[in-house]
């Protein structure tokens, strides 16, 4: 599981993970399929300024994070994300609530809790759900 070790609590979305750039390129990637680094700098036309360098480096650093994977075909090199964002989302808000309750306790939850008023209820009627099936294990 890739773990990010700078979570931003004041910006949105994948803000929150990535530098912006990196956002940008992950947001790229999980929406096509495998690319090269110029596939990516097209995609990324509203910002000319950004050069092929750039582009590279900000690629490989988040090799280096594990977020993408390169494969070598030829002289072709194609970047693909290592996990989709449905399950990369999935596995960081898992590993937050974790750590937000292993410190903060029944606090965090009593927070959860009141921020629940404030949603549909579909999402009340899951939580519900899910509470009987841990005092059914139990």
């Amino acid at each position: 599981m890739v773990k990010i070790q700078n979570f931003k609590y004041h910006e949105r979305g994948l803000n929150r993970f990535f530098g912006p750039l990196e956002a940008k390129i992950m947001n790229i990637l999980w929406n096509g399929s495998s690319m090269t680094i110029k596939d990516v700098q097209a995609k990324l036309e509203e910002d000319k300024t950004l050069n092929f360098n750039t582009v590279m480096t900000v690629m490989n650093r988040l090799v280096d994070k594990d977020m993408l994977t390169k494969k070598t075909i030829g002289r072709t090199t194609l970047f693909q994300p290592s996990v989709s964002k449905d399950h990369f989302l999935e596995n960081q808000s898992k590993e937050l609530t974790h750590e937000l309750i292993e410190e903060f306790g029944a606090l965090v939850v009593n927070h959860m809790l009141d921020a629940l008023e404030e949603v549909d209820e579909d999402l009340l009627a899951k939580l519900e759900q899910k509470i009987k099936m841990l005092k059914k294990d139990n």
